[in-house]
């Protein structure tokens, strides 16, 4: 496979199953199209997403929860920073999550979301965007499963109650004080299972191909780019690749605008045990030791500085 597959979600899933499963293992990506979410209900939410980054800066800071690990509500500029890097990224977000019922069991690993009174609709807007998500990473994680030759449905309860975020994202224009060496977001991989993001129709998003070569990410306008975290890499012993990305400072006119995102960060719920599956393990393998979906994200957040 030589490019990125680009699929429709319109067709049978056993016909497109294996095209996006062996684009993920060369690629690590693929985009989907006509995947269901609603394009009012994009374009909605983006309106909103504008108007909260908008809002002075005192006020986006009193929605940014210490010591909460960047889990709800706002993380100011310059906080988040790559694996490895040296310097922050150049952003600045807005997160969503899992809104529980009261006594819920897994309440004590997943807080509750915090809502910007300023902006009318945004909670009723971003919890149905949330699930909208999640009905499409379904149908994407279905694929997955088809092509590692397991039931269509596997998925389903290693997901159900998980530890999902959608992170809001605004990439302000860059101006003549961006620190030596700092991009929008440095190489990093994702840390959980599939990654769905909106916005990515805006130059910038490259992948790191199997040959060190930067890839550009382009997928049409209202499609997404879908993504390979690391909990599904590791649960396949590697088949499937949680490839290295970035998003890089443009040049020219686009330098001086705003750039805007919404990635879906599909998480398996947090007492899932990710353990290779034994289809994925050959012979003289060492496949990674297993460990919970929990344990394994507060390993990675203290990596990034968030935990």
């Amino acid at each position: 496979m030589s490019e990125l597959a680009s699929i429709s979600l319109n067709q049978p899933l056993a016909e497109i199953s294996d095209e996006l499963g062996h684009s993920f293992a060369e690629f690590g990506f693929a985009i989907v199209r006509d995947h269901g979410i609603p394009q009012d209900l994009i374009d909605r939410a983006e309106g909103l997403a504008k108007a909260f980054f908008a809002l002075p800066a005192d006020t986006k800071q009193s929605y940014h929860i210490e010591g909460g690990g960047g889990a709800r509500g706002y993380t100011p500029f310059g906080t988040e920073i790559a694996k490895d890097a040296e310097v922050h990224d150049l952003k600045e977000f807005w997160h969503v999550g899992r809104s529980l019922p009261d006594g819920h069991a897994l309440s004590d690993v997943m807080a509750p979301n915090i809502w910007p009174s300023e902006i009318p609709e945004f909670q009723e807007t971003f919890e149905q965007l949330f699930a909208e998500f999640e009905k499409a990473g379904d149908t994407v994680l279905r694929a997955i499963a088809m092509h590692l030759g397991l039931a269509d449905d596997y998925f389903v309860a290693t997901v159900e109650d998980g530890n999902s975020v959608m992170r809001l994202l605004h990439y302000p224009p860059l101006g003549d004080e961006v620190p030596e060496g700092a991009i929008r977001a440095a190489a990093h991989g994702d840390i959980n299972t599939i990654t769905l993001l909106l916005g990515a129709e805006e130059a910038g998003l490259e992948l790191l191909n199997k040959q060190d070569e930067w890839v550009p990410v382009a997928p049409p306008k209202g499609a997404l780019a879908v993504n390979v975290g690391d909990m599904l890499d590791r649960l396949t012993n590697h088949r499937l690749r949680s490839t290295t990305h970035r998003v890089v400072n443009p040049g020219g006119e686009a330098a001086r605008r705003s750039r805007y995102s919404m990635p879906f960060f599909l998480h398996f719920r947090p007492d899932f045990l990710i353990e290779p599956l034994e289809q994925c393990i050959a012979p003289g393998d060492e496949p990674p030791a297993a460990i919970t979906a929990h344990d394994f994200l507060q390993q990675r957040l203290r990596e990034i500085g968030l935990a």
